[in-house]
């Protein structure tokens, strides 16, 4: 196994390259890992990334956005740090010209660690307590205000800071359009009554919006979140209008270019049926200069902040099956990935199902008819599946099951679930001869680590004469 970056470079348009090409190094990656060890009996679940997918998919986006917008217009792509939250993933990103966007103090803390400037990084939770906004402040990291308070809380902030102080933090306020929801109820961020930003269409608030930034010359950024998995792009398109819209009242009222960026947000969602890459950034971008031209004219900034999209394609966790058994006439293959590495998929199989591929003991892609079977995972419930009747070769004891497209947030979401441990994630690409390297990422998680977390240095805790 390599300590060091893994390389690995691939061609191709829309979000990471040729999907064909990118399904090969799954499968190689896959094969390599069994045969360096990092996976088998004693390591039974891993994630990998594919290095050259990421850099495709930042690639991808950066031209999709030069090939639309006028030149010399400013434009930040920030990562949605939630997706993929790994310092080395981060720096990745960085080196490949994406930024961060961050919504805790823990994220900031990555981005930092990752090397992402102050100035490539945008903070957007909506729950910014007083020292975060102090630290963004005092780092020069753009802030979005999510609420009246919010705004408030800056005020008082802002008050007596000098000229070049209050230039270095760009500050706006994030709105919701309310132009409705998507398929997934819990990611649709722009309903009537959506938790996120300033609800434009309740009464009295789009004039509240106008004035706070005719009365605060320092507010120079406009921010809106429309879109997520589940949000087909007409939707997602008409936030971004109804953005534009504000934007434009706002400076014709100012009589000045006051708001000079527009953070349009993310979103974009992935297709998980199959190797295919829909929607792509191209697509999206034409959607949006058709529909919103000025949005492109050079007269504003912009800012995004894609996630799952970037990311998604190029993740694949692998585990082994430890137990083949039958249940009412149906198969069960009983891994090590379960509700810890995938709980969205596991709550909420019929909006989060995912695609599985069968390897044999070697690694190697498995052959054979059919059968429907269930992929199970180790925790003790009986709803912890990974699929249920789904139709793969035969999965046997000492075999592989690959749960696909888990490049974001399936390395974000673990669920210590049975005190299951943190897999390991390895990125891997191709050194000079075509064979295949891993970096270490994360490392897995130890029992050591396990017995800390859960208070392991306060054993005496409530049973000692304080505590009792």
């Amino acid at each position: 196994m390599s300590g060091g970056g893994p390389g690995g470079t691939g061609a191709g348009g829309g979000r990471g390259g040729s999907d064909a090409e990118r399904a090969a190094r799954r499968d190689e990656a896959v094969r390599a890992a069994v045969e360096q060890g990092l996976l088998g009996t004693d390591a039974p679940v891993l994630g990998l990334l594919d290095v050259a997918g990421i850099r495709e998919s930042a690639a991808a986006l950066r031209a999709a956005f030069e090939a639309v917008t006028a030149p010399g217009t400013p434009v930040l792509h920030a990562f949605a740090v939630k997706a993929t939250p790994l310092v080395p993933v981060l720096r990745l990103l960085h080196g490949e010209g994406i930024g961060a966007e961050v919504a805790s103090p823990g994220e900031v803390a990555l981005a930092r660690a990752a090397g992402v400037p102050p100035e490539r990084t945008v903070l957007d939770s909506p729950a910014k307590t007083p020292a975060e906004l102090r630290e963004a402040l005092a780092l020069g990291i753009a802030v979005n205000a999510d609420n009246p308070q919010e705004l408030a809380r800056l005020d008082g902030l802002m008050a007596g800071r000098t000229s070049r102080s209050t230039s270095r933090s760009p500050l706006g306020i994030r709105v919701n359009p309310q132009v409705g929801g998507g398929s997934i109820e819990a990611l649709s961020t722009a309903t009537a009554t959506s938790k996120f930003g300033v609800a434009l269409r309740d009464e009295g608030a789009r004039e509240w919006v106008v004035r706070a930034y005719l009365d605060r010359p320092w507010l120079t950024r406009l921010h809106a979140h429309t879109g997520s998995q589940g949000i087909p792009l007409a939707l997602m398109t008409e936030g971004v209008a109804e953005t534009y819209a504000l934007a434009e009242e706002i400076n014709e009222r100012a009589g000045r270019r006051q708001v000079d960026t527009l953070d349009i947000g993310g979103g974009l969602p992935v297709n998980f049926a199959s190797d295919e890459t829909t929607p792509t950034y191209a697509e999206y971008a034409r959607v949006l200069r058709e529909a919103v031209p000025g949005l492109f004219d050079g007269r504003y900034g912009l800012v995004t902040e894609f996630g799952r999209s970037l990311l998604a394609k190029h993740g694949t966790v692998v585990a082994r099956v430890e137990y083949a058994k039958s249940a009412g006439g149906r198969p069960v293959a009983v891994t090590h990935a379960g509700v810890q590495v995938a709980t969205r998929t596991v709550y909420a199989p019929g909006a989060w199902p995912l695609r599985i591929a069968a390897y044999d003991g070697k690694g190697l892609p498995k052959e054979g008819p059919a059968v429907v079977q269930d992929v199970a995972g180790p925790a003790c419930f009986a709803g912890d599946l990974l699929a249920t009747g789904r139709a793969l070769p035969l999965l046997e004891q000492g075999d592989y099951a690959a749960a696909l497209d888990t490049g974001a947030y399936y390395f974000a979401h673990h669920y210590a679930y049975n005190s299951l441990a943190r897999p390991g994630v390895y990125g891997f690409g191709t050194d000079g001869s075509g064979g295949v390297t891993f970096a270490t990422v994360r490392e897995a998680q130890s029992v050591a680590e396990i017995v800390a977390e859960a208070g392991g240095a306060h054993a005496d805790a409530l049973t000692s004469p304080s505590g009792s």
